[in-house]
């Protein structure tokens, strides 16, 4: 029925399409920001120092044990570690979207 009205009149769907538009330009300053969606997931980063130590023997002697324990964490999406000659570890942990970040470490430092 209302499209029939739109198919005949065109002019008047660009003029409504147009109000539309102009409406939510003006009500997105009235939207609050805690009603705005999670836009990244949420991460944690894990950082390790092993002096002396080659990448190849910290990802082998550090990485591999920090990475088996993170496995089981709960709401866990995906982890990716990086190891460096200098003897630094880091390990990058991302969480479903609306997990606890608080809850999140706490878990993390559990695993640890």
């Amino acid at each position: 029925m209302f499209s029939q009205i739109f198919i005949d009149r065109p002019k008047l769907a660009m003029v409504v399409s147009i109000i539309m538009v102009f409406a939510g330009v003006l009500c997105i300053n009235k939207i609050p920001i805690a009603e705005y969606p999670e836009i990244s997931p949420p991460s944690l980063m894990v950082m390790a120092t092993y002096p002396g130590a080659s990448s190849e023997v910290i990802a082998d002697t550090l990485g591999s044990i920090i990475e088996e324990e993170m496995a089981g964490l709960d709401d866990l999406q995906y982890f990716s570690s990086d190891s460096n000659n200098n003897g630094s570890y880091t390990l990058h942990i991302t969480f479903q979207p609306n997990t606890d970040i608080d809850m999140a470490q706490v878990n993390v430092q559990n695993a640890l």
